[in-house]
């Protein structure tokens, strides 16, 4: 187990000081690929913090209960205990329909004619706050229907299929480019591999003829590889840092003029780590890709 630690560990030490020895190289291949992946993570930075503006700035659905001009006060009571203890929503609250007939007569205007009927036309209803998902909406309003006394039930859903539209959209266009220049990384990484391999191969040459095996040979490479895409990573972190602190700079006279707290999040911990080891893993991949295509072709004669 030592003697493999201590092996990797060279190959390691091999690798930095050959990524530090050529550092206007690296420093080229590392900003490439910072780059590439500074798109894509830039882009879904700023779908999760529309996604989250969204959900706290946007208005609260609402599900509508509307029950037969026959209903009675126990069936009143019934809905209201089901309500009660019915999961998934956040408040109700009862609208009687005479108090629904005031409200008619003093935004309409319409005040004789309404006094003119020879009774209250409107039923009793009930105004439920809702989840914010689409698909929940549509389950409750289901539900809701087939409770006894219940006449219609409608729900304010569309600006919520509408936004769930728009970011599952945003979604697939980050992902359709995240694909992309992720096959770019590793193309990147498969040339600076391809050229390593040229650059040494009289030394790979010595070390077949002496008895090294393929895996002791292509270690090297593979952790370049991986160091790039690495390296790489934390360039792509640093850029989209570095571009949200000036727009939030920008956004703060916007955020101070409507009174509420505009800022865009950077990456949390966990997200700022799958971005780093998702870099080095397309790294290695594109050296691992090199190795197997180039390293075959020299063998000791």
């Amino acid at each position: 187990m030592r003697r493999w630690l201590a092996a990797h560990w060279r190959a390691f030490s091999a690798t930095l000081a050959r990524f530090a020895g050529a550092p206007l190289t690296s420093l080229l291949n590392v900003t490439v690929i910072g780059t590439a992946l500074a798109l894509p993570l830039g882009f879904y930075l700023v779908l999760s913090n529309l996604q989250g503006l969204a959900r706290d700035y946007s208005p609260q659905p609402q599900v509508s209960i509307f029950l037969n001009i026959d209903a009675q006060e126990a069936d009143v009571r019934e809905i209201t205990q089901r309500l009660k203890s019915q999961p998934g929503i956040a408040g109700f609250r009862f609208v009687p329909r005479d108090q629904a007939l005031k409200s008619l007569q003093s935004r309409t205007g319409l005040g004789d004619v309404i006094a003119g009927l020879g009774q209250n036309p409107l039923p009793d209803a009930f105004v439920v706050d809702a989840g914010r998902k689409a698909t929940a909406l549509e389950s409750l309003r289901a539900e809701f229907a087939r409770w006894p006394k219940v006449a219609e039930v409608h729900v304010d859903s569309d600006w919520a299929r509408r936004l769930d539209s728009l970011l599952a959209l945003g979604r697939y266009a980050v992902l359709m480019l995240a694909s992309a220049l992720a096959l770019a990384l590793v193309a990147i990484t498969f040339n600076t591999i391809r050229l390593q391999i040229l650059t040494q191969r009289d030394e790979i040459e010595v070390a077949k003829l002496i008895g090294a095996t393929d895996g002791y040979i292509q270690r090297p490479f593979l952790y370049l590889g991986s160091l790039i895409g690495c390296t790489g990573g934390a360039v792509a972190w640093l850029m989209v840092w570095g571009a949200l602190w000036v727009f939030n700079g920008q956004l703060r006279p916007l955020a101070e003029l409507y009174g509420i707290p505009l800022t865009l999040a950077h990456l949390n911990g966990s997200d700022s780590m799958a971005t780093l080891l998702f870099a080095g893993g397309l790294g290695w991949f594109g050296a691992w890709l090199s190795v197997r295509r180039h390293l075959h072709h020299y063998n000791p004669s």
